[in-house]
Order: structure tokens, then C-alpha cells, then sequence
């Protein structure tokens, strides 16, 4: 699969991240087939959190793959942690507990990424600089980022946190882009001009972070999936058009309309289907040309100025 560098770092990524949130709805060897099967097609890059099956994905992955150092070897693991029941915490304390936690289900000496999970409103950077600068000097997490931060959440970490922040997870899909919208309505009186997150794309772009989209078939927050739904006609019709022109799939052309942007994300997938990955990855070799791009962007229902 093609590549791109995670953020300002040295470390190679396929420009599709496998989620696996769901992990924990397939049985042992279903695990194994869909873990191995994504490898094989370059899917190598897996997204866990510790709170994703209240800890038991990460466990059922490392089963999956019979993780020992050689297997290890030949996958990048990001994980996320700061989601507790009924707050976030990123607390000094919390930070390295969990990651301890991470390691130990994932039976793995390092984390290639980790990333703060939601904004934590009592966070305390100092404790984060704390937490990030123990986990480096012990081998534990070899990248930093963060999830769903604006740009001054950012750059108060920043003041603090010596390590890049090389990601930041985003809800993003076709039907759901108050990131580009915003841009594009500069100086309009409409909702679309409303800035939601403080310019959080160009920011990213600025700072070279690498926004990483989740959920990237979905409609609002977890409303459903837009492919294939009547709420969507036109939307689904200009796909499947396109597609058509591409002789692939309407799921890898969702994934293309993201990657087509010049932001150079990585959406990450949450599918456990092996086929419908497989069709994600295949979006790695689509270059939407522009007009196709505006197409389906206004085909979601967006009105251009």
C-alpha cells in the first residue's frame, strides 16, 4: 500500500490505518484470518484504545497474532488512552497506568503511537510533558499525538511536551466536514462559515500533523453508515458513478475523496470485513481529479459560495 511519513517523523505509514474497535465481535479465528489478511495486503498500521472492549480488543488482537517480537516486528500499534468512566483523565499517573495496561494486552515492549484521547478540561500539561518524557526514556511509546484537539489544545501541550505531535485523530467523513466547510464560507453569514474547531485543518497542515479520520463512513455521530443510504441519493449516486469510472467499489472511493486532499490523512477504518478493507486500501491507488472531488462534495448536500 502506499505510504506517507506520520506527521514530522521519520516513520513510514500506510496511508489507511486498520481500527479495531470491533475486534472483539469475531471469535478467535476470525481474528486471526482478518488480522493476517490485512497484513498481507499492506494494511500494517492497527488502531487500538484501551477503552475499546474495556481493554479486551488490544487482548484479542495479540492473540489473534500470536504477537512475539518477529510478528511484532512487521506492524506498527498506535493506542490511545485518557477515556475513564465518566471523565477524561491525563493525569501523570493515568498516562503511564495505561500504557502499562497497553503493553501488557497487547503483549508488546513498545508502542509505535500513542495518543491522548479526548481533550481532558483538568489537563495539566506539565504531567503530560511528565508522562511522555518517562515513556520515551523507557522504551515504552516511540511517537506522541493526540484526539479530537483543537489548536490551542495543541499548542498547550506544546509549551510543555518536548516530543512532535505527529497525529490527531478527527471525526471525519464525506458527510461529515465542518473542517473543510468552514474554509471554504470564509466571511459567509451561514452555518457552514461557522468555525468549529479553531481552523483545525490548516492548522495540522502548519504543524505537520497528520489528521488521521475516524469514522469515515459514517453520518453524524454514529447515526449510520452514508454508503448505500437512503438519507443520502444524490450523495450515493455521484459515488457509484464514480466509482464506475474507476471500476472499484463505492467504499473505496469514500476512502479516495480523503485521501484526495492534499492534507496527506490517514483515515482509519473500523470495518471487520476483509473484503471491505481490502477495498479501503485499494483507495491508496485512486486520484480523484478535482472536479470529481467538488462532485461529491456538493452531492453531500454542500453549497459552494
Amino acid at each position: 500500500m502506499r505510504t506517507i511519513k506520520l506527521g514530522s517523523s521519520a516513520l513510514e505509514v500506510p496511508v489507511v490505518a486498520v481500527g479495531c474497535m470491533r475486534i472483539n465481535s469475531l471469535d478467535g479465528k476470525e481474528a486471526e484470518h482478518f488480522v493476517r489478511s490485512a497484513m498481507e495486503v499492506g494494511a500494517n498500521f492497527f488502531d487500538h484504545a484501551d477503552i475499546y472492549g474495556t481493554g479486551t480488543c488490544e487482548e484479542i488482537f495479540a492473540e489473534a497474532v500470536q504477537m512475539n517480537p518477529q510478528v511484532r516486528e512487521n506492524m506498527i500499534l498506535q493506542s490511545k488512552c485518557g477515556i475513564r468512566k465518566g471523565m477524561f483523565d491525563f493525569s501523570k499517573e493515568h498516562i503511564l497506568n495505561s500504557v502499562d495496561g497497553i503493553l501488557q494486552r497487547l503483549k508488546t515492549e513498545y508502542l509505535d503511537v500513542l495518543l491522548l484521547h479526548r481533550p481532558d478540561a483538568l489537563v495539566e500539561p506539565e504531567e503530560v510533558a511528565e508522562a511522555f518524557d518517562q515513556l520515551e526514556r523507557e522504551g515504552k511509546v516511540r511517537h506522541f499525538g493526540v484526539s479530537n484537539q483543537n489548536p490551542n489544545q495543541i499548542e498547550l501541550l506544546k509549551k510543555y511536551v518536548k516530543q512532535p505531535l505527529v497525529a490527531n485523530q478527527l471525526q471525519m467523513s464525506i458527510t461529515n466536514t465542518t473542517m473543510i466547510d468552514s474554509g471554504i464560507n470564509v466571511n459567509m453569514e451561514n452555518d457552514a462559515a461557522v468555525n468549529r474547531d479553531g481552523s483545525i485543518l490548516d492548522y495540522c497542515r502548519l504543524h505537520d500533523i497528520t489528521i488521521q479520520p475516524w469514522s469515515p463512513f459514517q453520518y453524524g455521530f454514529f447515526e449510520g453508515v452514508f454508503l448505500g443510504s437512503d438519507k443520502f441519493p444524490e450523495l450515493n449516486a455521484k459515488i457509484d458513478e464514480i466509482a464506475a469510472k474507476y471500476d472499484v467499489s463505492n467504499t473505496t472511493i469514500a476512502i479516495a475523496w480523503l485521501l484526495r486532499h492534499p492534507a496527506q490523512m490517514q483515515p482509519v477504518t473500523g470495518t471487520m470485513n476483509i473484503e471491505r478493507l481490502q477495498d479501503c486500501v485499494k483507495a491508496g491507488d485512486v486520484h480523484l481529479t478535482r472536479p470529481e472531488w467538488y462532485e461529491i462534495y456538493r452531492a453531500a448536500g454542500n453549497i459552494l459560495p
